[in-house]
């Protein structure tokens, strides 16, 4: 599933699910563009690139503050776009009870649905010319609420999330732009550390009906499949990789 002389766009690049995204598509020959706030994992990201002969643009930046920036490099050293992964998020603590929900819900929603808005606006023009598509990272939160009020927030962001791709679908369908969502389960990634939630993914393994808690390659897998002229048919939609998370 060569992506030879495509150019793909990641937001979140510097772990998990991003980062693992950035290295499959330049094990397919892809240029990949990775964007995060930390250099030192964007680094270490880009050495893993870099072992299948491709060495990716690093941009360092906070995409709710640099997203025209971030869409500016990129077209600067590739000259295009045909790929865009909305995959940066956050999680934050609060809850109705602990008097810290507006305080979540403000800075997930900033980082998890505005900052793939904006850049979805920004990266547009490039990618009708292009015939390429976005793929937004949801979540499963996005179905049904978690066990756990502190993550309501999260919650709401993946649920809103959803919606902006399948409008986000409609608008640039008749432009050629596909644009599909994938809605993991747990996957082991730092996002429960950067929250710092009181749970483990232990307890997320005991809530899918697999028993298990997902890797990051196995997510990326699917979006480089998404990604590709054999999901040609595919827009609107939302793939769910969950491990059964939401049968239970």
């Amino acid at each position: 599933m060569s992506f030879t002389n495509k150019v793909v766009l990641v937001t979140g690049g510097s772990s998990g699910i991003g980062a693992s995204t950035a290295i499959i598509f330049a094990r397919e020959a892809a240029n990949v563009a990775i964007v995060g706030r930390n250099e030192t994992k964007l680094s270490k990201t880009a050495a893993e690139c870099e072992k299948f002969g491709t060495k990716p643009l690093i941009i360092v930046a906070d995409v709710t503050k640099d997203a025209k920036r971030i869409v500016d490099e990129t077209i600067a050293a590739f000259g295009k776009i045909d790929v865009l992964i909305n995959n940066a998020g956050i999680s934050r603590s609060g809850c109705i009870a602990d008097g810290k929900l507006i305080e979540s819900y403000d800075a997930v929603m900033d980082t998890n649905l505005r900052s793939a808005m904006n850049m979805t606006m920004l990266a547009a023009p490039h990618l009708k010319i292009t015939k390429g598509n976005i793929i937004n990272i949801s979540s499963v939160g996005g179905y049904k609420p978690l066990t756990w009020p502190i993550l309501t927030a999260y919650g709401v962001s993946k649920a809103a999330l959803n919606h902006f791709t399948k409008a986000a679908a409609i608008e640039l369908a008749p432009s050629g732009v596909r644009v599909n969502a994938v809605s993991p389960g747990p996957v082991k990634t730092d996002i429960i550390e950067n929250s710092a939630a009181p749970i483990s993914w232990d307890d997320f393994k005991a809530l899918t009906t697999l028993g298990r808690v997902a890797e990051p390659e196995e997510i990326a897998e699917l979006l480089l499949f998404l990604a590709s002229d054999k999901a040609k048919s595919i827009t609107g939609s939302n793939y769910v990789s969950d491990n059964g998370f939401i049968l239970k």
